[in-house]
């Protein structure tokens, strides 16, 4: 690679912050290409890009990544019912490794290894982000200015950025903005920060963005089903208007709007961050949740126990490794392998009910279904012999009856 030893990429948002990194970087001889990620969330991207190069950007890469983030990312992920310290359906996390890979795919088409981001030094997403870059690019120079001490002596807090912006002639937003940050994307959108710093504070109705208040969806439910093959969904149907989708992004945005109009999908926490703070995250998960659950329903007709079992036991640290930033290492080879070949048979038909913000499962149904309805039935025979019991529990009792006599 003939390195520009002067020339960065840099992940850009068109906010305050990036727009003050491009300028500041630009301040020290860098050429600033701007990098903007298009993972679902709503934004002006032309916009955006105007902005860079008013600034000085001498380029700007606009990268579509929706379908990729939902097939490779998101999907890959619900195989595992992965979910954070049981409640976080991990929304920002899993979009950090994508951006990361585009990240440093353009670094490699411009022939330099220097690439920034503004992540905070308190958060998840800068260890994210520096983790992919180094995994992908082991070469790789990171620039991260909120790391830096002559960026931190130069801006202490939001005053200086505005302050510096203004001299600079970059055009700042005059609206109002909220008291708390978000982060939008295809799976989610975060609010946290600001005022709901305090773990008490009860967030209004305004703060929730994505979805209808539970108490203001319809009071007539909305069904749906939902078809799997090998783990992934690849169909949706609305069985209350006869609405279909089975591409990939269509179906998971579809499912999003079903989710958001029904209220279902907000979730309250306080995590605890891998740099080793708690974080209080207030989350809108609509899409993601009813797949959650379509998804671990499904597996319980169709995956043998034990096999559920041994997943189970590392669903907890596939969620681990994808909040952490480890997307891209060999323990997340490994257990997608084994979460890969856990799904071989989880093929199917899930029914469910959206109802002011419950999920529900109506039914399911599956041609590689374990469930035997006459050997499971009471009142059919079905070739088990209820007497075989009796030495089943008797044989389990051994060690219990052990324990026993030796309190005595």
């Amino acid at each position: 690679m003939n390195e520009s030893s002067k020339k960065v990429v840099l992940a850009y948002s068109g906010g305050l912050d990036t727009s003050v990194i491009l300028q500041w970087l630009l301040d020290r001889n860098y050429e600033v290409i701007a990098y903007i990620a298009d993972v679902g969330q709503a934004d002006d991207f032309a916009a955006a890009k105007e902005k860079a190069l008013k600034i000085g950007a001498s380029r700007v890469y606009i990268e579509d990544l929706k379908k990729e983030f939902v097939t490779d990312y998101i999907f890959q992920m619900f195989k595992a019912n992965t979910v954070y310290e049981g409640r976080y359906l991990l929304g920002t996390s899993v979009a950090r490794p994508i951006i990361a890979k585009r990240h440093v795919e353009i670094a490699r088409k411009e022939g330099t290894r220097i690439v920034a981001h503004g992540a905070t030094g308190k958060g998840n997403d800068q260890v994210r982000f520096e983790l992919g870059y180094y995994a992908l690019m082991p070469e790789a120079k990171v620039i991260a200015p909120w790391k830096d001490q002559e960026f931190l002596n130069q801006f202490k807090g939001r005053t200086d950025l505005i302050n510096y912006a203004a001299a600079k002639g970059i055009p700042v937003s005059q609206t109002v903005k909220k008291p708390y940050s978000e982060d939008d994307n295809l799976l989610h959108i975060s609010h946290e920060a600001g005022v709901l710093e305090d773990p008490w504070y009860h967030p209004p109705k305004e703060v929730y963005s994505k979805t209808v208040d539970p108490m203001d969806a319809p009071d007539s439910p909305t069904d749906i089903t939902i078809d799997f093959t090998k783990g992934v969904p690849v169909r949706v149907k609305n069985e209350t208007d006869g609405t279909v989708k089975d591409s990939p992004l269509e179906l998971f945005v579809y499912l999003n709007e079903l989710g958001a109009n029904n209220g279902v999908g907000r979730v309250d926490i306080v995590e605890n961050r891998f740099v080793g703070l708690k974080s209080r995250g207030v989350y809108e998960t609509p899409g993601g949740t009813i797949l959650l659950q379509a998804h671990r329903d499904l597996e319980g007709i169709t995956m043998d126990r034990e096999v559920m079992r041994i997943r189970d036991l590392i669903a907890q640290r596939y969620a681990d490794v994808i909040y952490n930033g480890f997307w891209f290492s060999p323990e997340m080879e490994f257990l997608t392998a084994i979460v890969d070949k856990s799904q071989e048979t989880v093929n199917g038909t899930v029914s469910l009910r959206l109802y002011k913000g419950g999920v529900y499962v109506n039914g399911r149904k599956s041609p590689d279904s374990l469930y035997d309805e006459n050997m499971s039935s009471m009142d059919v025979e079905g070739g088990y012999d209820q007497k075989d019991a009796g030495g089943f529990i008797r044989i389990n009792a051994v060690r219990l009856r052990t324990w026993a006599s030796r309190k005595k």
